[in-house]
């Protein structure tokens, strides 16, 4: 007898038996969502959901949200700290006491024989706020280390370069809210729906109540470009050509808000000058985008009543990042667009917590943006952490893009690395094993013990993961949010800023300098630094209680803020924009006009390497996928290395769907398997950016010059037909390796 559907098992979600909901915050991408914990009657974590409450993300999560309780029990976690005196030798577990006093003992030795900056440090963008602050005053205050940076140089860093250029400051002007008083948003190399689909939910439902045009500039078919109105394939790397021809275009029509222009921006004539020379009949040719295309969406953003820009890493990850930022910028200058509902340049933050580094890690800087170069910035720091000036450093050390050259030549024998993993993110993975090989002294501080980079560590120190711990995160509007402290950190492993607590006791270089107990008090101390008259990075008026009750509250947000929320409780919220009265943070207090030429330097394709490489995101994994690769149902849906390569070209090259080729660049190789798709066009590749024995084995990363952002996106490859055998073998090796 055939069962009909009438008869079929239905589908049963499991009932979660929670006891008690704990209020977190999203420790993936920038977004920062947040979230409740549910945790059962046995205090074991059970599940999560979405705040509803919370002006973020309303109850959405996206798939990494959902999943994100099952971090804590996830395999290949760190249980105990291990110690090996040379990498290739076997770890032993040791208790903490070892594994610090070992630690600071050889760092010491290191700075002693070859220098203070001998020494380098290696953070993430996913941290908690607190703990970057202590880890800066560690850095900074106690080991004194001038080469010190985070791996958000290789996401963000040309935005944040960009912003400075302009506004003579970092911090993004505009808000999620913005959407909902927009009449046109462009988005530049940014694939919403999968980065960071909570913030493309609330355009899509802003566009759903009220219509607007959105303008997707990416060289893919991404998501995203094929949810928009009009699509610009333009060339990769030529962004800047496009932006300039644009710019062309308003200034010959007079579309400009010539207003606006002459009462806040300097440099007004270079910038007419520069881009008179980018014709859209000559921008065309090397940008690939059409004239009446780049004449008809110039008319359209400059007519709109307000117009934002957003993007991601298609901008950023660029010989050219920091000024196509810089450019994005003089777009919305040019036509009024900064500082108003609705009218915006927001860079859309990579990690959790980028913005937190770049807040108040002291990598670029020291905190609350103060510069390491302005005597005043570095007397006052100085002062409040009670060491003497002349310790702290006047200029920046070495990026991450330049501390790893460093190690090849011999300039930097010890580094410790916190929650990232360069044999993965790196460009040009091949050189970067080789300088690995060349430490004296690897620290690398991570949740899970078999992260890529433990390879080649002298010491492992296991730390806690996402809510074992508790302070806050910054999240790309500017808004700050709290992780609570759900459960206790796994087995023996200990939360970051414990460990930065306690490296911290092994260093007696200046004695007057302190550590706060407990992050809510490290809180407190950033709140102290953070006021001053002209500071917008203010975030002095805030409290963890008063976070939590308004579920994030965004800088600036000074104590007459919280003035007003005791004589108006249910008004909890900071200042959704910047330069809203047209005053920025530089000299003059007017934005930098940035008249930015394009030379390209980028590795093309040629009858060798015939192909671009482009790399991304997709939604079921974060970054290097130490963590979402170990969730089953993440992991599941993209568990190996694939390229996205059109129909027309593999048929030319005899390759079939499904099939593993391999993939040649001037640099290395990588087997994938090819997906055959029209979302790429005929002379590119794609490829998920999250495998570690992929992508970064080709890239090329030429570094941008003003932020030193590698170009991730841009170089050339060949491919090469293998069959099923030889790829399982190529692949086995490798993981062996």
């Amino acid at each position: 007898m055939l069962l009909g559907r009438k008869y079929r098992k239905p589908i049963v979600i499991p009932q979660k038996n929670v006891k008690q909901w704990k209020y977190t915050t999203c420790n993936y991408c920038s977004t920062g969502c947040a979230i409740e914990i549910g945790v059962d009657e046995a205090g074991k974590i059970v599940t999560s959901r979405g705040h509803a409450g919370a002006d973020v993300n309303r109850g959405k999560l996206c798939i990494k949200g959902i999943l994100e309780h099952e971090l804590f029990d996830s395999p290949g976690r760190g249980s105990t700290p291990l110690l090996r005196e040379k990498f290739h030798r076997p770890f032993k577990p040791v208790d903490w006491d070892r594994a610090l006093d070992y630690s600071a003992a050889r760092i010491r030795d290191i700075q002693a024989r070859r220098g203070r900056d001998s020494f380098a440090v290696v953070s993430t963008g996913q941290l908690l706020t607190e703990e970057f602050y202590t880890l800066g005053k560690l850095v900074r205050g106690c080991i004194g280390t001038n080469n010190y940076d985070g791996n958000t140089t290789l996401c963000m860093a040309s935005a944040v370069s960009g912003y400075k250029r302009s506004f003579g400051s970092d911090g993004p002007p505009g808000c999620y809210a913005d959407f909902e008083h927009t009449d046109c948003l462009m988005a530049f190399g940014s694939n919403l729906p999968e980065q960071h689909p909570v913030i493309y939910w609330r355009l899509q439902e802003t566009r759903e109540k009220r219509r607007f045009p959105l303008i997707v500039v990416d060289p893919r078919v991404t998501m995203f470009a094929q949810f928009a109105d009009i699509h610009l394939p333009l060339v990769p790397g030529t962004d800047c050509v496009l932006i300039n021809a644009m710019l062309h275009v308003i200034f010959d029509e007079g579309l400009e808000d010539r207003a606006y222009l002459l009462a806040h921006t300097n440099n007004l004539n270079e910038l007419e000058t520069l881009v008179a020379e980018y014709d859209p009949k000559r921008a065309q040719k090397v940008c690939g985008i059409d004239e009446d295309t780049i004449r008809t969406v110039a008319r359209l953003y400059a007519g709109a009543g307000a117009a934002m820009s957003i993007w991601t890493m298609g901008i950023n990850q660029s010989t050219h990042g920091s000024d196509g930022v810089a450019n994005i910028n003089n777009l919305n200058l040019a036509t009024g667009n900064i500082g108003k509902p609705g009218g915006t340049s927001l860079s859309i933050t990579g990690q959790c917590n980028a913005m937190g580094t770049r807040e108040w890690s002291s990598c670029s800087g020291l905190p609350g943006y103060r510069q390491l170069e302005n005597a005043e910035h570095r007397n006052t720091v100085a002062d409040f952490w009670g060491i003497d000036p002349e310790f702290l450093p006047k200029r920046r050390g070495l990026t991450q893009t330049d501390i790893f050259p460093a190690i090849e030549t011999g300039e930097i024998k010890g580094l410790w690395l916190i929650a990232t993993n360069p044999l993965t993110s790196m460009a040009n993975q091949p050189r970067i094993r080789r300088a690995m090989e060349k430490l004296d002294l690897l620290i690398v501080q991570d949740v899970y013990e078999d992260v890529e980079t433990n390879q080649f560590a002298h010491v492992y120190l296991p730390a806690a993961v996402w809510a074992e711990k508790e302070g806050c995160h910054t999240n790309t509007e500017r808004r700050v949010n709290l992780t609570r402290n759900v459960l206790p950190p796994y087995a023996d492993s200990k939360s970051d800023f414990w460990i930065f607590r306690e490296m911290a006791r092994r260093f007696d270089t200046n004695p007057g300098i302190r550590f706060a107990h407990t992050p809510e008090e490290t809180f407190e101390e950033m709140k102290l630094l953070s006021r001053g008259a002209g500071r917008i990075l203010d975030i002095s008026g805030m409290s963890y209680d008063s976070i939590e009750a308004a579920r994030g509250i965004q800088w600036p947000c000074s104590e007459a803020h919280a003035q007003a929320w005791r004589d108006d409780p249910g008004n909890l919220k900071g200042e959704p924009r910047l330069y809203t009265d047209g005053k920025f943070q530089t000299a003059n207090g007017r934005a930098n006009l940035i008249a930015v030429r394009f030379v390209n330097n980028n590795e093309c394709p040629d009858t060798h390497y015939p192909f671009w490489l482009n790399s991304g995101r997709v939604v079921e994994h974060f970054h290097t996928r130490t963590r979402t690769g170990k969730i089953g149902n993440c992991n599941k849906f993209s568990p190996t290395p694939y390229m996205e390569i059109n129909p027309d070209a593999a048929a030319e090259l005899g390759v079939q769907h499904q099939q593993y080729v391999r993939l040649l660049s001037r640099r290395g190789d990588a087997v994938v398997m090819a997906q055959l798709t029209q979302r790429v066009p005929r002379d590119m590749v794609f490829i998920p950016f999250h495998f570690h024995d992929c992508v970064n084995r080709l890239t090329l990363g030429l570094l941008d010059p003003h932020s030193r952002q590698p170009a991730f996106k841009q170089c050339a490859v060949r491919l090469e037909a293998v069959d099923q055998r030889e790829a399982a073998r190529l692949n086995s090796e490798r993981r062996a390796f």
